[in-house]
């Protein structure tokens, strides 16, 4: 076995053996400490009982048993030993099978001391935080003796602890909980893990050294089992979970945590859990079989939560088993399953509550719902299931709309149980009928009975290689089907004529024979011989899906030679134009639920329809059930024409092709588009109309064949009746019949006048010499037989299409087909039509009383329904009401602050104006003084340089005065520069003493001329300062919020004006 496959206990979803990356949920799991200390009182407490017992356990196990503790005692064949606390030893024969270190045996079980005496538990045994026997997986408190048989033995694995779940089969939570306890567990136990090889065990807990049992875990108590990740610490982990307690409320879920000292034993652990749930021990239930049938009794109750936290029991009908509903309400199923008969068969387990709407469901339609609990009944007699169900979903959503008056939907509700011994697992289901009422109805006539159904199971024995005895299920029906099938079959007794006189098939098609030939025989073959055929058909379809508006011109050439049998159904959906249909389709999956008054009779003629084919000729069978649903959809969908028999033959064709919905879309069409539902309205009128046009043309292309006929008084009705109605799907094989719906979907309802002249002309010869009932026998016997190969159904069809029918000719024959109808009506007696037009008249009256009836009551809760939409309309007008005197209110005292805002708005434009007008004056005396400033400094300026320049000259023409006198041209350098020479003031001439002095004054003058072009620079920067100071406040006071708030009421006042 490989450690990388999964196991799975019976094929069922509630037992799984997961060796890859498991995971369950871990909601309650306890600390590390907590689990430190309940093992350590497991421990003490395990060893406490098995003491006190063990005198008990001895007189037990072996009466005869004598000898001192310590020594080996005999009981019968077999030896036992004692340890020193007095407990028996487990003998072994040893198988040793080495994997790494740990050891396998193969031994007969021995009871210990411990299994035959009553267990002692805690009274708070149910409650997750006991702590005594925490380990105990059973809440009995005995443990039943078991037939001596094979178990398996594992040294080396380590128990690491328990945590509570809720959901035990959620594999990320059991990797959680392995994680955590294989990290943080300080206080684990190295155990010798006992496992049984059948059903019926129980898994053991031991102790290595001396064998005593440290806790016992009942085989169908364990849930789900699964190992660490190959590429994760947990690789040598494994882990499962059990349920505790005896009924659902007090069931407690647990996982259990243990690790192998080498990896490669947990795939061998787990592959024995696996094989335990398979295996049952020879005679465990042949022993007490009485006989093969058992009978159960299958309770079904629906509950509805009303929105306080509890659920309440769905009301029925006083006098019909018909569940009140109450839509967008959560709820819940509740199955009670008890045998009533035979030996008792073990309930293992339930893993899953399924449901669906609608009758006859297929077992792929069920949609599993979530499921709460699930256990024995309080007494013990019952197995109890509930789940809930939650009426949103999609899935469901025809069981939450409201029904119409006096209509029902139909449900069904499933249970799969595993039953010990039984190989598969057996789904019990159960049809129920419901009415839709709104979330608000309330019910005052209350019949609380749940809804009851009888199933009888037959089981046949089987023996397995191994050894080992199982059982599979031959049969399992319900009471209501099986009186289905006897009222079927009191039905089938005489056999029904049709139009054409033609009876129920017989099984014997031979050429000799006189019975005709079944419907639906014949073999057509998906195999392509013509490959060239089928290259064509291929281009055809590619440039058709290019361009879905225009269908290609060769296709009606192709069609003529035959579609190829893979690309029919395809093809046949394109060429009635609902290749992509959803809507109808969608339609299709309501009408099914509902509910039609002639169900008995459709079920009548679907055991009629191609009994020769394997698909169809199983009663209650898939083929059967779905062209039941397809007849019934059809029926409930065209009201006025109701059930038809011919429909029967068309829809088994078209599900030989394609799904239900599918066959339903391009039924529809067939019906309405190309006419075919005319000819069973009025009283079949277009339907004799198409016989006097067959007539004609039989009068106009064979005249000696229908001369013949009508020598006969063979009409035309006697014998063409079916190929009309049916299309040539009732009497003829399925290659023919394929070929000429080829066709008719691409070249319209006229091909079947083509047909028909086909059919005659080439049968001429054979139909003139015989009489009348011998051309009956022979439209019903001989002439489908002729046409069983391929080649006389080319050569036929061939035939068909190369006669000419044309649409004025046929246009033609109609207006004959009046003329004679009229007069027809003129020679008759007066009294006999107008019987007759009394009884058109009143089956009118009659279909006009019922619509008016339905029309009424439709009008009643249209009535209903309006007068609870006007109550809310005045509703929504009081409220509207009470807002728009609000409104007014507000709106006169928002007016009110708009004048008073308007009246501040104002007055502010008023101090801005002003202050603005007073900013503008003094901004432009600051520009005023400025110039003014700017002209002095200009002018300074001017006169500075002025007398710069004349100093300059007065300069130079001293020094030149200077340096032309000898006495004074010491004073001047020849580079023109004056020499400092200190000569006594006295000696200093009074015209150099009073150029000093003007050189004086002009000096000061000029640093007094500076000085005020500082000052009048300083009062420059000082104005300018101030006047980007008055501008920046100037635009700050147009952006504040009271300039928007202006802004923002003249916008509002100009847009009202």
């Amino acid at each position: 076995m490989e450690d990388s496959a999964s196991h799975s206990s019976v094929d069922s979803a509630d037992y799984v053996v997961v060796n890859g990356e498991p995971k369950l949920r871990l909601p309650g799991s306890e600390s590390i400490k907590d689990l430190e200390k309940k093992m350590t009182e497991m421990i003490n407490e395990s060893k406490e009982v098995q003491t006190s017992e063990d005198k008990d356990v001895e007189e037990e196990i072996s009466p005869t048993t004598t000898g001192p503790t310590g020594k080996s005692e005999s009981t019968g064949d077999e030896t036992y030993t004692k340890d020193e606390s007095g407990t028996k030893n487990i003998p072994v024969n040893e198988v040793r099978k080495d994997v790494g270190k740990s050891m396998f045996y193969s031994a007969d079980i021995r009871r210990p001391r411990s299994l035959t005496s009553p267990v002692k538990t805690p009274e708070d045994f149910g409650n997750p935080s006991f702590t005594k026997g925490e380990l105990q997986s059973d809440s009995v408190p005995t443990i039943p003796k078991l037939p001596s048989d094979q178990c398996t033995f594992f040294n080396g694995v380590t128990y690491l602890g328990c945590a509570m779940v809720n959901a035990p089969r959620s594999e990320l939570e059991i990797a959680r909980i392995m994680q955590i306890l294989n990290e943080q567990s300080q206080m684990s136990i190295p155990v010798t893990l006992s496992i049984p090889n059948y059903s019926q065990g129980i898994v053991r807990l031991l102790e290595p050294n001396t064998n005593n049992e440290i806790s016992y875990y009942r085989i169908n108590r364990i849930l789900f089992c699964a190992r660490g990740g190959q590429d994760s610490k947990e690789r040598q982990c494994f882990a499962y979970t059990c349920s505790h307690g005896d009924s659902p409320q007090s069931v407690i879920l647990q996982c259990h945590v243990f690790r192998c000292d080498i990896a490669d034993a947990v795939g061998k652990i787990l592959y024995c859990f696996a094989t335990s749930f398979k295996k049952v021990p020879r005679g465990s239930i042949s022993s007490s079989l009485e006989n093969n049938v058992f009978q159960f009794e299958v309770s079904l109750e629906l509950k509805e939560d009303e929105g306080k936290g509890s659920y309440v029991t769905c009301p029925k009908d006083r006098n019909s088993a018909v569940f009140k509903l109450r839509a967008n309400l959560e709820k819940s199923v509740v199955i009670t399953v008890q045998q009533v008969s035979n030996t008792d068969l073990r309930i293992e387990r339930c893993f899953g509550v399924l449901l669906c709407p609608g009758r006859n469901v297929k077992h792929s339609d069920m949609h599993l719902i979530d499921m709460v609990s699930m256990g024995m009944s309080t007494d013990g007699r019952s197995y109890v299931i509930s789940g809930d169900w939650n009426p949103n979903d999609q899935n469901f959503t025809v069981l939450n709309v409201e029904t119409p008056r006096d209509t029902k939907v139909f449900f069904t509700v499933a249970a799969d149980l595993v039953i010990d011994g039984i190989q598969e697992p057996v789904r019990f289901q159960v049809e129920a009928r419901a009415k839709i009422f709104p979330m608000t109805e309330r019910f005052w006539v209350f019949n609380k009975k749940p809804h009851k159904e009888t199933f009888s199971l037959t089981l046949e024995e089987v023996d397995t290689d191994q050894g080992t005895t199982t059982f599979k299920v031959v049969n399992l029906e319900s009471q209501t089907e099986i009186e289905r099938k006897k009222q079927q079959l009191r039905l089938n007794l005489t056999p029904s004529q049709s139009a054409d006189g033609a009876v129920t098939p017989g099984d014997d098609d031979s050429d000799n024979s006189d019975d005709p030939l079944p419907s639906g025989s014949g073999t057509v073959s998906k195999e392509v011989t013509d490959e060239e055929l089928l290259e064509q058909w291929d281009q055809t379809l590619k440039k058709w899906y290019q361009n879905m508006a225009q269908r290609p011109k060769s296709v009606q050439q192709l069609s003529r030679r035959g579609i190829p049998e893979a690309l029919r159904g395809e093809v046949w959906q394109l060429l009635s134009g609902c290749h992509d249909n959803s809507e109808m389709m969608e339609a299709y999956r309501i009408l099914i639920t509902k509910e039609y008054a002639n169900e008995g009779v459709i079920q009548r003629d679907i055991y009629r329809t191609f009994p020769g084919h394997d698909y169809f000729k199983d009663s209650g069978g898939m083929g059967q059930e779905s062209l039941f649903k397809l007849s019934k959809a059809y029926s409930i969908y065209d009201e006025e024409v109701g059930y038809i028999q011919g429909i029967t033959f068309i829809g088994a064709a078209l599900l030989l092709h394609m799904p239900e919905e599918q066959a339903f879309s391009v039924m529809v069409k067939v019906m309405f588009e190309y006419g075919l539902r005319d000819m069973f309205r009025h009283d079949f009128e277009h339907l004799h109309l198409k016989f006097f046009q067959l007539e004609r043309l039989m009068q106009d292309m064979m005249p000696d064949l229908y001369s013949h006929f009508m020598d006969l008084g063979l009409e035309a009705h006697m014998y063409a009746s079916q190929w009309f109605l049916t299309l040539f799907t009732a009497k003829f094989p399925l290659f023919m019949v394929y070929h000429i719906l080829d066709i008719y979907l691409t070249e319209g309802s006229n091909i079947i006048f083509n047909v028909a002249l086909a059919l005659l002309k080439s049968n001429r010869k054979d139909l003139l010499p015989l009489d009348f009932e011998g051309v009956l026998k022979y439209f019903r016997v001989q002439l489908p037989k002729k046409h069983r190969t391929e080649n006389s159904v080319k050569e036929l069809l061939h035939i068909a299409t190369g006669l000419k029918v044309s649409a004025r000719k046929l246009k033609k024959y109609e207006k004959e087909y009046i003329a004679v109808k009229q007069a027809q009506l003129q020679d008759e007696d007066p009294l006999e039509r107008y019987e007759r037009e009394n009884k058109r008249l009143m089956d009118t009256n009659m279909r006009l009383d019922q619509e008016n009836d339905d029309l009424a009551t439709e009008l009643v809760s249209s009535k209903i329904s309006l007068r609870s939409d006007l109550d809310i309309a005045e509703d929504k007008v009081d409220i509207m009401s009470k807002e728009l005197s609000v409104t007014k209110k507000s709106l006169t005292e928002v007016t009110e602050e708009k004048a008073r805002l308007e009246n501040e708005a104002g007055k502010l434009k008023e101090m801005c104006r002003r202050e603005l007008e007073k900013a503008e004056q003094t901004t432009r005396r600051n520009d005023a003084i400025i110039a003014e400033y700017k002209t002095i400094c200009t002018q300074l300026s001017e006169r500075l340089e002025k007398q710069a320049v004349n100093y300059k000259e007065e300069l130079a023409k001293i020094k030149n005065q200077i340096q032309k006198c000898d006495a004074c041209s010491q004073l001047v350098s020849g580079s023109g520069e004056f020499k400092c020479i200190n000569l006594p003031e006295a000696d200093l001439s009074p015209e150099i003493m009073e150029m000093k002095r003007n050189i004086r004054e002009l000096e000061l003058e000029l640093a007094q001329t500076k000085l005020a072009l500082v000052e009048s620079e300083c009062k420059v920067q000082d104005l300018t300062h101030n006047l980007g100071s008055v501008t920046s406040e100037l635009n700050e006071s147009k952006n504040t919020w009271f300039h928007k708030t202006l802004n923002s009421i003249k916008d509002a006042t100009s847009k009202k004006d």
